[in-house]
């Protein structure tokens, strides 16, 4: 999978794990609910990993504990 993919995955994952929705994480985190949109459908190319940050703290963790899971390991993405 492509990384774009990886991280739509990681951030579902995650909202599914603490309960929330695209729209509540949006709320928590300031980023606009268009662009969680745009990166969670994989209509975007890539993601400033601003965004990323920006996510995470919404999400109430660190960048290392996003990045900290299987989907974001070597062999499993693709250039």
């Amino acid at each position: 999978m492509q990384v774009n993919e990886a991280v739509s995955r990681r951030i579902h994952q995650l909202c599914k794990e603490r309960g929330l929705t695209q729209y509540q994480l949006s709320m928590k985190s300031g980023v606009p609910q268009s662009t969680l949109s745009t990166i969670c459908g994989c209509t975007f190319p890539s993601v400033k990993l601003r965004i990323i940050y920006e996510i995470c703290e919404g999400l109430e963790i660190g960048l290392g504990d996003f990045f900290d899971s299987p989907l974001f390991d070597r062999e499993n993405l693709t250039d």
